[in-house]
């Protein structure tokens, strides 16, 4: 099965993707770890990417996508995979269909981690993790038990994301909106898209996921 998780910075796309990889051996491809891969391998995409990221440009979409391409042809991807946050504009979205109708490849679903704006910016803005561990706490809603002093490890240090601020965290929504969000309609039309409710507990957005995949691995799986 081909997915892809769409959803605001925060959402939870990562973590479900996790999951259902473990799950099910499919292959999580990020395209944010692919590029840093790439450049550290030093493959002829990874130099391309590195020049251009090191002037302070955006990597090309041709880029992008021959670079997914290459991945899902490696044999971890052939049960499936899972695409974590991309694509995010409609000429991507376009683009990964051509390149995956030449591998004789299709998407199956396209799931939409809806969330609500102001508590998603609560709930990033509040995050903070072990330094030494890197286990993840959060002001309001998970503190460690004992204060001041990790769970897992007992570390006494912590730190916080440079852009897990309420500022930065509305500004990434804002661009979401205006470029993400858009392509929704493009999948609703394929029949592709499905929806969650991203707000629910982290287990109970599992299990929607889970229904809302049942009985479509069948004959599916690859394509």
């Amino acid at each position: 099965m081909n997915l892809i998780l769409l959803g605001p910075p925060g959402a939870g796309k990562g973590t479900q993707a996790k999951r259902l990889a473990e799950r099910h051996g499919w292959a999580q491809l990020s395209t944010g770890d692919m590029l840093r891969a790439a450049v550290a391998a030093g493959t002829e995409i990874g130099v391309k990417a590195k020049s251009i990221m090191e002037s302070g440009n955006l990597v090309p979409d041709d880029i992008l996508i021959a670079m997914i391409g290459e991945r899902i042809d490696r044999p971890d991807s052939r049960a499936g995979f899972i695409l974590d946050g991309f694509p995010r504009t409609a000429m991507q979205a376009e683009a990964l269909d051509g390149m995956l109708a030449k591998r004789g490849r299709r998407l199956d679903r396209v799931i939409e981690i809806g969330v609500d704006e102001a508590a998603l910016v609560e709930r990033i803005s509040g995050r903070f993790a072990c330094v030494k561990c890197g286990a993840g706490y959060h002001e309001r809603y998970q503190r460690p038990k004992t204060e001041g002093r990790c769970d897992s490890c007992g570390g006494t240090e912590f730190s916080r994301r440079a852009d897990d601020n309420a500022e930065t965290v509305k500004t990434r929504l804002a661009a979401y909106r205006a470029q993400t969000a858009p392509i929704l309609p493009y999948y609703r039309e394929k029949g592709l898209l499905v929806r969650v409710d991203g707000m629910a507990e982290l287990d109970d957005v599992t299990r929607q996921i889970a229904r809302q995949l049942n009985g479509e691995k069948g004959g599916t799986a690859g394509r």
